[in-house]
């Protein structure tokens, strides 16, 4: 895969368009000065996660001796799962509880941006791809993306509405549709490669 489709998938998956209205809502108690502080902690602190998964991920998978393509597939899985909530999901799905105290990791860095199906993904493209600058560079991007839309979330829903973000992240769930299922083709030809 080329570093923009990497990238893009790392996007789709963080779905910084989608978690635009969670963002506001939690960090809607704090001053705007201290929204943004809070906004480039919790994004540096999901950029540390998810290289650090980028690296150590592959040795975390060698110790429990999971194969590549049982990686593959369960990875292809877990990415059409949530392509699917994308597609078919309400406005209405998304409604965390009111945060009263300033969020540290939880839940900003982890789940929302760093989520499980962004850390799988993270450590399928390391083990997927020689170059690991390629992958860092993909995980970058997707990364200075999602900053960019999540520091102006509060001007893009003024501009799309909840029915225009929610559109946006439909049509970025049928794009994940269709790279989990080329994911999935990749593990079934490692598995038959390797049974040969």
């Amino acid at each position: 895969m080329t570093i923009f489709a990497l990238a893009f998938a790392l996007f789709v998956l963080i779905d910084p368009v989608g978690n635009i209205p969670l963002f506001l809502k939690t960090l809607h108690p704090f001053k705007p000065k201290r929204q943004r502080i809070i906004l480039i902690r919790e994004m540096l602190i999901a950029l540390g996660i998810m290289i650090g998964f980028q690296f150590g991920g592959e040795a975390m998978l060698q110790a429990l001796h999971i194969q590549k393509d049982a990686l593959y597939i369960a990875g292809a899985v877990i990415l059409f799962l949530i392509a699917l909530e994308m597609v078919f999901k309400s406005s209405a799905d998304k409604d965390p509880q009111q945060v009263i105290d300033e969020p540290l990791i939880v839940p900003l860095a982890i789940p929302l941006i760093a989520g499980p199906a962004v850390l799988a993904a993270v450590t399928i493209f390391a083990t997927q791809e020689a170059n690991d600058l390629k992958v860092t560079t993909a995980i970058v991007l997707a990364w200075l993306g999602s900053v960019v839309i999540l520091f102006f979330a509060s001007f893009l829903q003024n501009i799309l509405g909840k029915k225009g973000l929610l559109a946006l992240e439909k049509l970025m769930g049928l794009i994940l549709t269709l790279m989990s299922v080329e994911m999935f083709l990749e593990g079934i030809r490692i598995f038959m490669n390797g049974s040969k």
